[in-house]
């Protein structure tokens, strides 16, 4: 085992298919066939004496050894990766747009494994409401957005859920019979209309108490326990708890955040790849 040599396409085969749970999306993005990645992951198998992968119809997942070593493999792929950026000192841009009721705490995380990626890439990051970052993708001034499924009905790469509940501070207090306080965005805001939408069929009564002002002006208003709002559950204020079932609030549908790009280089389809994959690990953490 100390003496064993590890091919570099394998392994990194290995970890698109993970990324992508998909060996066709892998091998669209390694630009080969799902033959040949197929090929390469039981190969890298074979060397370690392990199977990865398990895969069944609907689904692909690591195996107990895979676990062990994707992270091992993560690195491996880095380290090469950077070894040959090195040795080109041609610069690029990644102009990233990314819906202001999409970013999180994972953004950080993401434009560091970019950087860690590809130092030489020199990342753009534009935080706007959704109809702007939509007008500037479709004029060619971003290469990539981050968006709501809702906010747009193109195909894109799913990175996975986004499921909201009513939050508020945990010393807010509702009187009984009184219409529901409620802190919300600006009437074009589609959280909102979701939001007034599911009280308005559960036929309960409410009343806005803190009206727009952006984000962070609503996070303040319901952390300080003036009034309930809608968040996605990720994105709510670290002080605040779900109220819903407390106070018998209708439950709000989930959606989906997307990754929209047209980017097909294959230095672009890697960083996309790699957001891709940051993203998602951090989401499932």
């Amino acid at each position: 085992m100390s003496r064993m040599t590890l091919d570099v396409e394998s392994v990194k085969a290995f970890v698109y298919i993970i990324d992508f749970q998909s060996f066709t999306k892998a091998a669209d993005a390694l630009g080969t066939t799902q033959g040949a990645i197929s090929v390469k992951l039981r190969r890298l198998e074979e060397r370690l004496g392990y199977k990865l992968i398990e895969r069944t119809p609907r689904l692909v997942r690591l195996s107990a050894q895979g676990s062990l070593f994707i992270n091992a493999a993560r690195d491996f792929i880095t380290s090469h990766d950077k070894a040959i950026a090195a040795l080109s000192c041609k610069c690029r841009q990644f102009r990233l747009g990314i819906a202001e009721h999409v970013a999180g705490p994972e953004i950080p995380v993401l434009l560091a494994k970019l950087n860690e990626r590809d130092p030489a890439l020199t990342i753009e990051v534009r935080l706007e409401n959704s109809t702007q970052l939509l007008e500037a993708f479709d004029n060619s001034e971003l290469d990539a957005i981050i968006v709501r499924q809702d906010d747009d009905h193109r195909s894109g790469e799913d990175l996975g859920p986004e499921h909201f509940g009513w939050f508020a501070a945990p010393t807010f207090h509702q009187q009984q019979g009184k219409p529901l306080k409620l802190a919300a965005l600006a009437p074009c805001c589609r959280a909102r209309n979701i939001a007034i939408d599911a009280l308005d069929n559960a036929k309960i009564e409410w009343v806005e108490v803190f009206v727009g002002g952006g984000n962070a002006a609503i996070m303040a208003a319901v952390s300080a326990g003036l009034a309930v709002a809608a968040f996605s559950s990720r994105l709510a204020p670290a002080n605040t708890i779900e109220v819903g079932k407390r106070f018998g609030l209708p439950d709000l549908p989930s959606s989906r955040i997307i990754l929209h790009s047209t980017l097909s280089d294959r230095r672009s389809k890697e960083a996309l790849r790699t957001l891709v994959a940051a993203y998602r690990e951090h989401s499932a953490s």
